[in-house]
């Protein structure tokens, strides 16, 4: 075999840094052994899986399909040094795992919670983005699993229905439509609206469900977070459609108003996803049922 785990744990780190001297120093290996082993692994494959643009070295189409079949086979040398480590503890490990901001900062703070009193060696990294960024890492390999807004339809992934989450169309307790009893679809299809980003999976179901009544929104401004959106319309400006598990606070301080009128109960699902290779260690399992048990508590009413 001319590969070598330790030319692919190089690519990686080439991968994230950029460059073979700051690959080195990540490694703590001399620039000139870094440059030798991305050498060599060309020349095993007989490709360049590098675009060379000045200093700085950037993957190509080559590069990136062995991406994340490189960092599946380290993945899979690390379960298995860790399986026959002296006094390895079943749920003595670390997990990464992806979630969309919203699950990040209202959901998954309760699910971390109820771990650390029943399983408290299992450490959880979580990284926070957009559903379609941590769908896409969730395809490389780049972390263990994933928590997102709306369905995911990358085929190298396994999708599992997890929550019912409740939209509302909100607005701040001063603007003119939290006034009226009853709002009618003209008035939203007029109304400032405050949408999250493409690529959000908020962005992406209130589109699906808002457009099917009213065909399109005329006036829209975009804002990078649920947030933000939220403590804008606070401030009376627009209306938007968020997740309960957003606005709950404001519309128990009443500083939001929930509006009603014209459109039936608006619901959307949240999703598990891993990759369908994904070797599931007994840590990715313990959290993955943990989830599922969160989800199926909700459903029946369980706190």
């Amino acid at each position: 075999m001319r590969l070598s785990l330790r030319q692919l744990q190089i690519f990686c780190a080439i991968t994230r840094h950029g460059s073979t001297t700051s690959a080195a120093l990540a490694l703590s290996l001399s620039q000139s052994a870094t440059s030798a082993a991305l050498n060599e692994l060309e020349a095993a494959l007989e490709t360049r899986l590098f675009d060379r643009v000045g200093k700085r070295l950037v993957l190509n189409d080559n590069g990136q399909a062995l991406l994340p079949q490189a960092r599946k086979m380290l993945e899979s040398a690390q379960q298995i040094e860790a399986g026959f480590q002296p006094g390895n503890t079943e749920m003595n490990t670390r997990l990464r795992v992806g979630c969309s901001t919203t699950i990040g900062n209202y959901v998954l703070p309760l699910i971390l919670g109820e771990l650390r009193q029943s399983v408290p060696l299992l450490r959880v990294d979580v990284e926070m983005a957009n559903s379609m960024s941590i769908a896409r890492k969730v395809a490389d390999f780049e972390i263990d699993m994933g928590l997102i807004e709306g369905p995911c339809r990358l085929p190298e992934l396994s999708t599992e229905p997890w929550l019912v989450d409740e939209l509302l169309i909100v607005a701040g307790s001063q603007h003119p439509l939290a006034r009226k009893e009853s709002v009618t679809l003209s008035d939203l299809h007029c109304a400032e609206w405050l949408l999250r980003e493409p690529g959000s999976g908020t962005r992406e179901e209130v589109e699906q469900l808002l457009l099917r009544h009213l065909h399109d929104l005329s006036d829209t401004r975009q804002i990078g977070s649920s947030e933000a959106i939220k403590h804008t319309l606070a401030q009376g400006i627009g209306i938007s459609c968020l997740s309960r598990w957003v606005v709950a606070d404001l519309l128990a301080s009443q500083r939001l108003k929930s509006l009603e009128g014209s459109l039936p109960p608006l619901t959307r699902r949240f999703f598990m996803i891993r990759h369908r290779d994904k070797f599931i260690s007994s840590g990715l399992e313990c959290f993955w049922n943990r989830c599922s048990q969160f989800g199926e508590n909700r459903l029946q009413g369980v706190e």
